[in-house]
């Protein structure tokens, strides 16, 4: 089958998206912020998000970052460059807030690069 493009070995930043959303919601949804639970709930969404994209049986290594910022009218920049493959490798950043913060998630995945499919299964 020549021409034949396997999407499961692809990125799929609408897939990720989806896992982002859900893990946001299911951690914060309306919570207000509270600087003593921060790194609880920015370990909750990164853990959530890397046990969903496992099921997606991918061959990609994830990085995942995690931002929680309380609303204060204060700038938050963020940036990233990186040096990969294009057609493989790729990102999806969700931004979401409440009335009490701001939170930013962004997961990288790189491709692992596999031979042949079947060293995948």
């Amino acid at each position: 089958m020549d021409g034949y493009q396997d999407d499961t070995l692809e990125f799929s930043s609408e897939d990720v998206e989806v896992i982002i959303r859900a893990a946001i919601h299911n951690v914060l949804n309306e919570t207000p912020y509270n600087s003593k639970k921060v790194n609880e709930w920015t370990n909750g969404i990164i853990t959530h998000c890397l046990k969903e994209l496992q099921t997606l049986n991918r061959p990609f290594k994830y990085i995942i970052t995690c931002i929680i910022m309380q609303k204060n009218g204060a700038g938050c920049i963020t940036t990233c460059s990186s040096y990969w493959d294009s057609k493989k490798d790729g990102y999806c950043k969700v931004p979401w807030q409440n009335n009490t913060m701001h939170c930013i998630v962004t997961v990288y995945g790189l491709s692992i690069n596999i031979d042949d499919n079947q060293d995948f299964d």
